[in-house]
């Protein structure tokens, strides 16, 4: 039965009800009766007097529920050769040890936590223990360089960092304790102490007694109790990056993301308790949070962990692999990681060794998903193949296919349908509404739903000015797109100018305050250019400085390397140009629209009547080779 359209309505209409009744299928200690509480700047708070422990509703409950013996958490790493798995009462156990751990290290409800952590058990361990504990967790990527780790830090001032020893790219042990050691040297904040999880890999060198060896510490420890968690209380930051460089740390609330999530599970990814659900991606990112971690133990489903990559651990058929052992019956990753495996397998070949008939849905998001990788993976796999699109922000999607309540057809290029609870509108910069298939700003009218940011940490200031001011009345999503006349969304690329590497989001601000440090370089810009495997990736274009003698290949490899120490590898810049000159408005304004519309030789230029040096434009064709 379709009932979409009903639920639809009703959670624009009558949100207090709507949400009331979602929110009934967590556990409260305390239920809410205040479900939306409005502030003045058009947001709102959900669940204002209810209280819970996002830990006790993805574990305990069920524990006491009848699945304790059910598996919660299965840990796969073809980097190591390691499998694990964790029933939901040896997973609770776990987490309320290390939470205890946690406790005698002085960590307390409110307290700052970062985890800087590869793709292991014992990072959803923290995760969670954290939550048990009512203590704010920051999950920093491992990916991140020691100066990226220093500014969260800074930000989030924590009490404490949890770490590793080694992270595996492939079948290169990356140490990160060098990484954390300096990070804490160029941090102002550091935090008193860091706890070590010591992996057989790569052992860690210990600071004493700053520092503190994870599994040492642990013996002997009393296991912690869950704390009780106002609804509106803090359950992460997780830091995105800004137009401005520095990383927005986008804060969750507790009860209204429990709420959201449970919803979210049934209704988009149609996940039914006992389930077993495969993301891809990692914990340091949103998609980590809310569908590796917690989502599919609110859910009692059982979740993987895997620690690995789409092709070359071993090949590409890697995920196939994965969804065979576990009988997955959803599988999510970004588009990236299913061009990756075109590329190596285009005939998919190795598909044909594993037997997916457990598999009934898969799910792309993080970045435009194109209709060619949509229509090769429904192909080769003969399962339904479904785009959706949300943010770090949003917490949860905000467009989809809701299978769970009806299944729509789809349209390439589309994520289908607003979710329940998001009222998304196509603007015109002045603010008004666009009918069908005109292309503006994708803006959701306020108040959010429940499990979206409600602020930016410590700074409302940057939560206004970034999401709030530029549409009265609406949540400024910062991405452009358009509905057809069915009321599909169509979200077509970001406005400002973050990248899209892979899923992950970028500054590119960021990366040009990297390349100006530099003292060859008098100027430059960095712009998003298409890339066929990642979607997008970052282009450097840099003015050197009169009278420096360096030839530009040189630079250009000089340039690339500081942007892997500073940022790290995840930046994927690979290329940079040295140019004479870079088009500009009177004003100042680097014009880089114009810039990508070059970089990806697109024929049709778009060349405003504002460019200071119009003569400009054919010369950077030239030593761009377009």
């Amino acid at each position: 039965m379709n009932t979409y359209p009903h639920e639809y309505e009703s959670s624009l209409q009558q949100p207090q009800k709507f949400w009331q009744q979602q929110a009934q299928r967590l556990h409260w200690f305390t239920e809410p009766t205040e479900i939306l509480r409005p502030r003045a700047d058009g947001t709102a708070d959900w669940f204002v007097d209810g209280e819970l422990n996002m830990a006790f509703c993805a574990l305990d409950y069920h524990v006491d529920n009848g699945r304790a013996d059910q598996t919660a958490l299965i840990y796969d790493s073809p980097v190591t050769g390691q499998k694990q798995a964790y029933t939901y009462r040896q997973l609770r156990d776990e987490v309320a040890r290390f939470a205890g751990l946690l406790k005698k290290q002085h960590v307390k409800k409110g307290d700052r936590v970062i985890i800087y952590m590869p793709m292991i058990p014992q990072a959803a361990i923290a995760m969670l223990a954290c939550a048990r504990l009512g203590a704010v967790h920051s999950v920093v990527f491992g990916g991140f360089a020691a100066n990226e780790l220093a500014i969260r830090i800074d930000d989030a001032e924590p009490k404490l960092l949890i770490t590793a020893s080694c992270g595996i790219e492939v079948d290169k042990v990356i140490p990160y304790k060098p990484l954390v050691d300096k990070a804490l040297e160029l941090a102002a904040k550091p935090p008193q102490h860091v706890l070590v999880w010591q992996r057989e890999q790569c052992q860690a060198e210990l600071q004493l007694p700053r520092d503190c060896d994870w599994q040492q510490a642990l013996a002997g420890v009393t296991p912690a109790e869950c704390a009780t968690m106002q609804a509106t209380d803090p359950l992460y930051i997780l830091y995105t990056s800004g137009t401005t460089g520095k990383p927005k740390g986008v804060v969750r609330d507790t009860g209204g993301y429990a709420t959201a999530l449970l919803y979210s599970m049934r209704t988009v990814y149609g996940i039914q308790p006992g389930q077993v659900m495969f993301v891809a991606s990692d914990v340091g990112w949103v998609v980590g949070h809310s569908y590796i971690v917690y989502g599919p133990l609110l859910a009692g489903a059982t979740t993987i962990l895997y620690e690995g990559k789409p092709v070359r651990t071993p090949d590409a058929g890697a995920f196939w692999r994965v969804c065979e052992d576990y009988q997955v019956n959803v599988l999510f990753s970004a588009p990236t990681a299913f061009r990756a495996i075109k590329k190596e397998d285009p005939q998919a070949q190795l598909l044909k060794h594993y037997n997916l008939s457990h598999l009934q849905r898969i799910y792309m998001a993080g970045e435009r998903l194109d209709p060619a990788t949509l229509q090769w993976t429904q192909g080769v796999t003969g399962k339904p193949v479904y785009d959706h699109w949300w943010q770090t922000e949003s917490g949860w999607p905000i467009c989809a296919n809701p299978v769970g309540i009806a299944e729509y057809p789809v349209k390439p290029g589309s994520s289908t349908l607003p979710v329940p609870g998001y009222d998304v509108r196509i603007l015109a910069t002045d603010g008004s509404e666009l009918g069908a298939n005109e292309q503006g700003a994708v803006a959701i009218k306020l108040p959010l739903p429940p499990g979206c940011l409600t602020s930016i940490w410590r700074n409302e200031a940057r939560f206004n000015a970034g999401y709030l001011r530029e549409y009265a009345g609406f949540y400024s999503s910062g991405d452009g797109g358009y509905k057809d006349d069915d009321g599909y969304v169509y979200i077509m690329g970001r406005t400002d100018d973050v990248i899209n590497v892979a899923g992950h989001r970028l500054s590119t601000g960021e990366m040009e305050e990297v390349l100006a440090m530099d003292p060859a370089v008098a100027e430059c810009a960095v712009i998003a250019v298409a890339d066929d495997l990642k979607g997008q990736v970052p282009l450097g274009l840099v003015i050197v400085k009169d009278g420096v003698d360096i030839a530009p290949e040189d630079l250009s490899q000089r340039l690339i390397q500081r942007v892997r120490d500073e940022i790290g590898a995840v930046a994927c810049l690979r290329q940079v140009h040295v140019v004479s000159k870079l088009p500009k408005t009177r004003s100042g304004k680097i014009l880089r629209r114009l810039l990508r519309q070059l970089a990806d030789g697109e024929p049709q230029l778009y060349v405003p009547s504002t460019i200071d040096d119009p003569g400009c434009v054919a010369e950077l064709q030239q030593q761009l080779g377009r």
